[in-house]
């Protein structure tokens, strides 16, 4: 089981150089945890303080060492030749593969941005299709959605970008099992419906005879020193319904408790459990962090 990290980039303060720090801050510990991967989100248009994937992750990346790293992009929301731009930078920068994660963006954003989101599913299917031509060093036309005409890109990435796909409906997962590398679980299924969810991924796979490269589970995470505290933490943020998620998707707990947690997920059948922090509080989330070297230990010898 593989534990890796999407760091918040949502951090409120009067100085934005606060938040940035912040991010910083935890790509250093996550390195020091000896976590297996790195990633941050994707959100436009945010009434709060929501740091932006390619250049945050860009400053990141100096605090981090040779294993995997990567970001979210809502694909809709993105001119495909500058994100495979962007990203065939992001891949030269750091030693580790690069890991696409991505998703359709909701109709909130795309809104704002002047983007016709009812044809989301088409541009979805197009970007990808677009940006994988494209870091292959081809030369590509696009002419349905973005009147592209012979686009081409350099520097290409040094490896092969991995693309993880984030799905949930039924539809979704399919799309997810034809076009994707590997799959992204969404943080509010619970495990019992984690493992539903798997199953169907996997059925869909073998629909389309295919073999993902990872089958990750995103987790909204507390680590605390002892099952007591993990718990009084953890209380108002459940008590103020936190993210609208039920309550039996979250993982708390001592880092035994958290490991046990993790190993569910790692008999079912996924190889990557992803970690975003439940506190919003700086100490807590580098502590929980730095638990985490415990709790991988704890699963290396089990």
């Amino acid at each position: 089981m593989r534990i890796g990290i999407s760091v918040s980039s949502s951090h409120p303060s009067d100085d934005p150089r606060v938040g940035a720090a912040n991010m910083v801050a935890r790509a250093r510990a996550a390195a020091q945890a000896d976590l297996d991967s790195l990633f941050v989100g994707d959100h436009h248009v945010t009434p709060f303080a929501y740091y932006q994937n390619s250049p945050i992750l860009g400053r990141m990346l100096a605090e981090w060492g040779d294993k995997p790293y990567g970001a979210l992009y809502l694909l809709p929301l993105w001119h495909p030749v500058v994100l495979a731009e962007q990203i065939a930078t992001l891949a030269s920068i750091g030693d580790g593969r690069f890991i696409m994660q991505c998703g359709l963006g909701d109709a909130r954003q795309g809104d704002a941005m002047g983007i016709d989101m009812s044809k989301r599913v088409g541009m979805f299917e197009a970007s990808l299709g677009t940006m994988r031509a494209l870091w292959a060093g081809e030369s590509v036309d696009e002419p349905r959605y973005w009147n592209i005409r012979g686009a081409s890109i350099a520097p290409l990435p040094a490896q092969p970008v991995d693309v993880w796909i984030g799905s949930v409906a039924q539809p979704a997962i399919h799309r997810t099992a034809r076009l994707g590398d590997g799959w992204l679980a969404a943080p509010s299924l619970t495990p019992d419906e984690a493992a539903d969810s798997l199953s169907s991924f996997r059925q869909a796979c073998a629909e389309f005879d295919r073999s993902p490269t990872a089958v990750a589970i995103r987790r909204d995470i507390f680590v605390g020193a002892t099952r007591e505290q993990a718990q009084s933490v953890v209380a108002p943020y459940v008590d103020a319904g936190y993210r609208g998620m039920n309550p039996d998707a979250l993982m708390y707990g001592s880092a035994e408790e958290v490991a046990e947690q993790m190993a569910v997920f790692e008999q079912q059948g996924y190889t990557d459990v992803i970690v975003r922090n439940l506190s919003s509080n700086q100490g807590e989330s580098l502590a929980t962090i730095e638990r985490l070297a415990e709790v991988k230990s704890i699963l290396d010898r089990a």
